[in-house]
């Protein structure tokens, strides 16, 4: 990720932002892709979690088709996915808004505002020295979007071009290590951001993961002219110190998902045309 400027989260102390995730946690909730509760497993009815018998997960929405939102309700692929493992794991399942730049930083989970971050996040090394990760779920490209019609039709077009990323993502580390040095690279919060950008001409392009800038080719309007194999994976995060258990528990009910199939229909789902 991402699905990834700050919500201002990341430069706080840990402290500061452990007070503050007291008051945070009352955001919005959601019961689940389904309105399942829990199977009878029981999984995760040991584990220390934020609230007991809920699976508080942390997601930076919208990031489409990984979480967003519709009817009033959070849903994605990555919301749909966590549902599940929560599901196999006897618990509800919470999920809260927050800003992905503190969710990868590692600082919204040591601040205990959530058991999980579900955010279509890269696995790295980097991220790996502050969080902790489940096995892999999903395999993502990267992606460069323009203007139907536009004269870039490669990454070395962007010279002297405004292109938009999303700040804290590999997107745009991807960006800043293979744009030409003349581009000028804008970081934004969101892609809900990042698109509103580009369709008010304030940037040329748009470069980030393959699936969200899919869904803006939808209207006509906007093209993909190139993609990156960047041997990217996502995983769910926890925090680095004492979630084993919990990391452990979230990858045997994704194990299951992918044996009984139901990780297949929620991929179809969202990227099964």
């Amino acid at each position: 990720m991402r699905k990834k400027a700050s919500k201002a989260a990341q430069g706080l102390s840990l402290l500061a932002v452990a007070a503050l995730a007291l008051t945070a946690c009352g955001g919005s909730d959601n019961a689940g892709s389904d309105g399942s509760t829990g199977s009878a497993s029981g999984a995760g009815s040991d584990l220390p979690l934020v609230q007991a018998g809920t699976l508080t997960v942390c997601s930076d929405i919208p990031y489409p088709p990984f979480e967003f939102e519709e009817g009033g309700k959070y849903t994605g692929f990555d919301i749909d996915l966590i549902t599940d493992i929560a599901s196999e794991m006897g618990l509800e399942v919470s999920i809260q808004d927050v800003g992905f730049d503190a969710l990868q930083s590692g600082v919204t989970l040591a601040a205990g505002q959530c058991d999980l971050g579900a955010s279509a996040m890269t696995i790295t090394e980097d991220r790996k020295k502050n969080i902790a990760f489940s096995d892999p779920y999903y395999d993502s490209l990267q992606s460069l979007l323009v203007p139907e019609g536009s004269d870039i039709k490669a990454i070395d077009d962007l010279a002297g071009k405004k292109v938009g990323v999303q700040q804290g993502t590999t997107g745009e580390s991807y960006t800043r290590d293979n744009a030409p040095s003349d581009a000028e690279i804008v970081a934004f919060p969101s892609d809900a951001e990042m698109y509103q950008a580009i369709q008010a001409g304030q940037v040329d392009a748009l470069l980030q993961d393959l699936p969200v800038n899919i869904g803006h080719t939808k209207d006509g309007k906007f093209t993909l002219v190139q993609e990156y194999k960047t041997d990217e994976q996502y995983g769910f995060a926890a925090k680095k110190e004492g979630s084993e258990a919990l990391v452990s528990a979230v990858n045997d009910a994704l194990s299951t998902l992918r044996d009984n199939g139901k990780y297949q229909e929620i991929y179809d789902k969202y990227f099964t045309e």
